[in-house]
């Protein structure tokens, strides 16, 4: 059964979006997205109960270092190009006193 998407859909999505498709963009997207959605019907299709999940397609190992302790840079020095300190540490104003 082939997916269609109605010409109505995607001026309606376009609006909610909105979008100002001209009329070939709408025919367009119609046809991208009925073919999108008939990819998905076949995958859907598929028996897939026995394949395992995967992450990644090829293996990937050793990807990540060890996660060890080591020394950190001294507050003097980090603090020390910071435009604004307060209390010993990096003053950042909020997100409502700026855009208030």
């Amino acid at each position: 059964m082939a997916a269609v998407i109605e010409r109505e859909t995607v001026e309606h999505v376009a609006r909610l979006a909105r979008l100002r498709l001209g009329p070939e963009e709408v025919e367009r997207m119609r046809q991208e997205l009925s073919g999108i959605l008939e990819h998905i019907e076949l995958i859907q299709s598929l028996e897939l109960d026995d394949v395992p999940p995967t992450t990644h397609v090829v293996a990937l190992q050793n990807v990540l270092r060890d996660d060890t302790p080591r020394p950190s840079l001294p507050r003097e020095l980090a603090l020390r190009e910071a435009p604004a300190v307060a209390h010993d540490g990096f003053e950042v104003r909020g997100w409502i006193e700026t855009h208030a």
